[in-house]
């Protein structure tokens, strides 16, 4: 009987230390705050060709809103009789009364005018009707699949912004990733939400580590080519704007794993020019190469903290397994990142305000699962579990969302979940996918 109470009470402290994570880290993520509540009705088609292009733009700006973190979105089944199409129609006292309970209202109307799509957005705090709206604006575009949903994420992002302290919205971003699509394991793209999944590279080896440029403009990642006539891996660089490979040198060895500086200047990455595998930096042309770790063994996987860029966190196997290692950019100062168990530790992407790291860690009794650490206190929280191996998380811009990869459907595939571990949805289902990469912009 005291066992079991002892049992019971060690569950009880153990639930309680996980809330107590929780809540620092829903804070540190911007996802502990009450939600505003917001309706989001369908858009008045004013020509009969704009009903198809309206039911895509409201799908996807509903599906933005309900995904975005900070909204509680108010169902359809509460919305009155009349939905207005401009302000002059609004009457914000049915919107505000029961059922609806609705805080702001983004509402408009889409005119399709031959080959022009033209949708007025709206968003009015209907508790106080009488302020200005907190956004008029209209957007333009083809009349399109492809552009109703390009408008549908401009205004799911400027509502974003708006409800969230000028914070943008992630609607418009892409995410870069590895896949066998094609044959090989090439880089491709994707929106934020896995449409208009396209092929980057067509290399025809094998293509690793994609990582975004703070301006997007860039792709690194580790490649596999001749030098010397020897095929190795390298680091190489896509540019998105004239779509094709740019220059970087090549070296001896193995060569891998490339993050950007904040301002985009400089390239970290492991190289096993000089022997064992460790960490240099460059200027993004390659100049100036510069060795910034020394300790014997395995250091790779470096991530700049996008904040500062005054430190890299990075995974080394000095002390005998892969643990995180948190250094200034220049190498000085090396600290070990200790968790509260062993087991290899190994994918660090550092959150966009610098305060917290995601990895991927695999304790002695289970799979590779991701985890979050406050990077100043050392508290560990665990998103995913029991779902298959999930690893290479990436942050989304608004610090909200992970991408990550997953076997949990029993292939490889890439995953986004809100930074808590909740609302996972799946983004890819053919072929193997891997190594996502969230742009910042």
């Amino acid at each position: 009987m005291m066992r079991r109470a002892a049992i019971f009470c060690a569950a009880l402290l153990s639930l309680a230390g996980s809330a107590g994570a929780q809540d620092w880290f829903r804070t540190g993520t911007g996802l502990g705050v009450t939600k505003v509540r917001v309706a989001a009705p369908d858009l008045a088609a004013r020509t009969p060709n704009g009903a198809p292009l309206e039911k895509t733009f409201h799908d996807v700006l509903s599906s933005d809103l309900e995904y975005c973190g900070i909204l509680d979105m108010v169902s359809p089944s509460f919305y009155p009789l009349q939905v207005p199409s401009q302000p002059s129609e609004l009457n914000a006292a049915e919107w505000a009364a029961v059922p609806a309970n609705t805080y702001m209202l983004a509402y408009g109307n889409l005119t399709a005018d031959g080959a022009s799509l033209a949708v007025a957005g709206f968003l009015s705090d209907v508790h106080n009707p009488g302020t200005p709206l907190a956004l008029q604006k209209i957007y333009r575009g083809a009349a399109t699949d492809a552009d109703a949903r390009r408008l549908a994420h401009q205004f799911a992002d400027d509502i974003v912004s708006r409800l969230s302290g000028g914070l943008p919205g992630i609607a418009q971003t892409q995410i870069a990733y590895v896949s066998t699509k094609s044959g090989n394991k090439e880089i491709w793209t994707m929106d934020y939400d896995g449409a208009n999944q396209r092929q980057l590279t067509h290399l025809k080896s094998v293509a690793l580590t994609p990582r975004w440029s703070p301006d997007a403009t860039r792709i690194a990642f580790t490649c596999f080519v001749a030098f010397r006539g020897v095929t190795s891996s390298q680091i190489c660089i896509y540019s998105t704007a004239s779509e094709r490979l740019i220059s970087f040198p090549r070296y001896r060895g193995t060569n891998s794993s490339p993050a950007w500086s904040p301002d985009g200047a400089e390239i970290a990455f492991m190289s096993s020019q000089l022997g064992d595998p460790q960490l240099f930096t460059a200027d993004a042309d390659g100049g100036h190469l510069k060795r910034i770790t020394f300790a014997v063994g395995v250091n790779t996987s470096p991530a700049w903290n996008p904040k500062t860029g005054k430190q890299i966190v990075f995974v080394s196997d000095r002390g005998g397994e892969p643990l995180l290692y948190l250094a200034n950019s220049d190498g000085t100062d090396v600290q070990k990142l200790d968790t509260p168990d062993k087991g290899y530790v190994i994918d660090p992407a550092w959150s966009p305000n610098g305060q917290l790291v995601a990895f991927s860690w695999r304790r002695p009794s289970g799979n590779f699962d991701i985890y979050v650490m406050d990077i100043v206190s050392r508290q560990i929280v665990e998103l995913t579990r029991d779902t298959g191996r999930n690893e290479r998380p990436s942050w989304a811009p608004d610090g909200r969302h992970l991408v990550f990869e997953s076997t949990r459907t029993g292939t490889r595939q890439i995953w986004t979940m809100l930074a808590d571990g909740s609302e996972p949805r799946q983004l890819t289902y053919s072929g193997q996918n891997e190594s996502p990469n969230w742009s910042s912009r």
